[in-house]
């Protein structure tokens, strides 16, 4: 067990994203039907407000508020997060769209209006010494937003695209699962946050618990209604190839703005570390609730594609920086 342990510590891959293979894998070979999976469905709706009710007692928004005084850098980075993304997702749909087919183009235009991270975009900054406060708040601000922005987008950008399902009952269910348990959150944070942060690592757990449980839930849905039969190697290979260039283009992009606009080194690589990152913790669950549930699955295989290759690349990327600041330090 200890050899496995270590194995997964130095692997590149991170053990969320293992988890997560292992229940889409599970689920192909064992997928859950009729009234299990009707039962299943009521745990995946409890889970999910549950899981944004924790997002909610998490978030601070007095931090974000008192961040504005760095406006700038948080408008720049909500730029790329919400503005950016959204329009270079539009714009691939000509190229992406023949590639990898409707349903997966329609994950790849998700994937681009779901939110920030939270927790990998202020360790990123503070490996490449960057502005640690800055991506704090920024990170905080756009999970903040997101709960809001994102379902505005899709309802803006997806109503005919990838059988979104749009409507009064679906704005009710956003409704239900995502804002009000968030909000609620919010609420009473002052009280039950100190509790949730003496018990990070149970919350941490209840957090990919739930995103592993919804992930198992939509694949076997998506087995049941035979999906997979729609989808080749050749179609995955170009949605890693793409997600591959959208990651090293935002980098580019995130990196040459902020210089031309005057952003100093620290602030740069905050922007850079939060302005490409996309949260799939946040964008599965909301997955969920705003997509039909037969192709929720391969909706949100961009996203998990695209996650782990920010996480790699952007790993490689922080220490490079640190190494630099290191340097500059001894220099």
């Amino acid at each position: 067990m200890r050899t496995l342990k270590n194995l997964l510590d130095r692997s590149p891959i991170d053990g969320f994203i293992l988890a997560i293979v292992a229940a889409v894998v599970v689920a192909a070979f064992l997928p859950i039907r009729g009234s299990v999976a009707e039962a299943f469905d009521w745990v995946v709706v409890v889970a999910i407000g549950a899981l944004f009710f924790l997002y909610g007692t998490r978030l601070q928004p007095r931090e974000a508020l008192d961040g504005l005084k760095h406006w700038r850098l948080h408008l720049l980075i909500l730029a790329f997060t919400f503005v950016a993304f959204p329009i270079i997702g539009l714009a691939l749909k000509p190229v992406a769209e023949p590639l990898i087919g409707d349903d997966l183009y329609a994950g790849l235009l998700f994937l681009c209006l779901v939110p920030s991270t939270v927790q990998s975009s202020i360790a990123f900054t503070s490996i490449a010494r960057g502005n640690i406060a800055g991506a704090i708040v920024s990170a905080s601000a756009s999970n903040i937003l997101g709960v809001f922005l994102t379902p505005l987008l899709v309802v803006a950008l997806m109503a005919n695209t990838g059988d979104a399902h749009i409507d009064a009952s679906s704005i009710l269910e956003i409704v239900g699962q995502i804002l009000v348990p968030f909000i609620v959150g919010q609420l009473v944070r002052p009280w039950v946050g100190p509790f949730f942060a003496r018990h990070a690592k149970i919350t941490k757990l209840a957090d990919r618990g739930t995103i592993v449980l919804v992930v198992y839930v939509a694949f076997s849905e998506g087995v049941d209604h035979g999906i997979w039969s729609s989808v080749d190697a050749a179609q995955m290979i170009w949605v890693a190839v793409i997600s591959l260039l959208l990651v090293a283009f935002m980098l580019v992009l995130t990196g040459w703005v902020p210089k031309r606009l005057g952003f100093d080194r620290a602030d740069t690589i905050a922007i850079q570390f939060c302005g490409t990152k996309k949260s799939l913790a946040t964008g599965l669950p909301m997955a969920t609730v705003l997509f039909a549930g037969s192709t929720v699955g391969l909706i949100v295989l961009p996203l998990m594609i695209f996650h782990q290759i920010q996480l790699i690349i952007c790993s490689w990327l922080a220490g490079r920086y640190g190494r630099e600041a290191e340097q500059l330090e001894a220099a």
